[in-house]
């Protein structure tokens, strides 16, 4: 694991040994999950999405969350 630097404040060393234990605990789990890809997004969401239904407002609906 790449070394980590305090690099503004004085944390206590509860504080510190929190931080890290938040670190080692997300990189364990990563470890065993695989490297993921991200959030999913409105680029990176690949499931097709019904086209809007034309009418008055469809412009302005096109862009709502679905």
């Amino acid at each position: 694991m790449t070394p980590i630097q305090v690099l503004h404040g004085q944390p206590t060393p509860e504080e510190l040994a929190t931080v890290l234990a938040v670190v080692q605990s997300r990189a364990a789990n990563r470890a065993a999950t695989g490297p993921s890809r991200g959030p999913a997004t409105v680029w990176t969401d690949r499931t097709p999405r019904p086209v809007p239904a034309p009418g008055p407002n469809a412009w302005r609906t096109s862009l709502w969350p679905r």
